[in-house]
């Protein structure tokens, strides 16, 4: 597998609006939304992949058009936004899986890097590796975590073996048959080794009835159809345990959250969560619904904004109680 030198250079500003986002993840929310549309102080150093535009997005050039979510400045600071509601689910962890000093650590589909980093720096005798279409990670990392452009389709091809693979927000991207995915991750792990997936089911349900009849509730049928004709399932996270198991993996575990949509949910953790996954919903929600239907339903860039209206209203309504589910799995290979 090739190195291939990060694209997108970390300034010390977004550095510390990461740090900032641990401490202060609420009005961090507010942050992200005032400062959306201002411009990148991000630089763009020499890159292997030049980055594709599309309805005024970026996305990924090497293996165009497998992942359809941007991968701009926007688009990244979401996702770290995302990790951040993923270590409050967790209780401030980087995940379930009972790892114990792990030596090689794999980070499919890293994004931004900031689990790998994070991991790293928390487990400096680790040596962590992560994987992603987009070169949009820091060039500043701890020493012992490193970054290529790889596809987790392709046949795998690492000279070691490793002892904890991370994957998360993946299943509803892929498109090859998971369960030759889930063999290479079995293939190329150490015996003992542990691999876990977070992974969003992008459904919103409802507690009651008041999803019902919405925008949302529309928009949610047409994207899951959208997705499906792409060959994939907006869904698949509520099988991974199965792969795993099918795989031929141990000590199995499964949890799963439920993200209220907004800070609709009574408690302080949930109003929190909520504030931050409403953002998250309002952040992520152009780049998926304008790609996914464009691409694959037919509809033009200005029948996709006009539904958007309607939509990120609905997903500001605390009168409807609407969550995501969050599902973590994990499991051993047997020694």
């Amino acid at each position: 597998m090739t190195t291939a030198k990060p694209a997108m250079c970390l300034d010390p500003g977004r550095e510390s609006f990461i740090r900032f986002l641990g401490k202060e993840k609420l009005v961090c929310c507010l942050l992200i939304l005032l400062d959306a549309s201002s411009p990148s102080s991000a630089s763009v150093s020499p890159s292997l992949y030049e980055f594709v535009q599309e309805n005024g997005r970026t996305f990924h050039k090497y293996k165009q058009g497998k992942y359809f979510l941007p991968n701009d400045e926007r688009e990244q600071d979401r996702l770290d936004l995302q990790h951040a509601i993923s270590k409050f689910l967790l209780k401030d962890k980087l995940g379930l899986a009972p790892v114990e000093h792990p030596r090689r650590v794999l980070d499919l589909g890293t994004g931004t890097g900031i689990w790998a980093i994070e991991f790293a720096e928390e487990n400096p005798e680790s040596e962590v590796l992560g994987i992603d279409l987009s070169p949009i990670q820091p060039d500043y990392l701890p020493p012992n975590c490193r970054f290529e452009i790889d596809d987790i389709e392709d046949d795998w091809v690492f000279s070691n073996k490793f002892d904890y693979i991370h994957g998360r927000y993946l299943l509803p991207f892929i498109k090859k048959d998971w369960d030759l995915v889930f063999k290479s991750i079995y293939d190329n792990l150490n015996p003992g080794g542990w691999v876990e997936f977070q992974e969003t089911i992008i459904y919103f349900q409802s507690i009651d009835q008041s999803i019902e009849g919405t925008a949302l509730q529309r928009w949610n049928a047409l994207l899951l159809e959208g997705i499906q004709k792409m060959g994939r399932s907006a869904t698949e996270a509520l099988r991974c345990k199965k792969y795993l198991a099918k795989a031929g993996f141990v000590n199995l575990g499964e949890k799963r959250f439920a993200v209220p949509m907004n800070p609709w949910a009574k408690g302080k953790d949930q109003k929190t969560v909520g504030a931050m996954q409403m953002v998250n919903n309002l952040e992520g929600i152009d780049g998926i619904t304008m790609t996914v239907f464009t691409r694959s339903l037919g509809w033009s860039p200005s029948d996709v904004e006009e539904l958007l209206v309607d939509v990120k209203r609905d997903m500001k309504d605390r009168n409807i109680h609407a969550y995501i589910t969050l599902v973590v799995a994990w499991g051993q290979k047997p020694f």
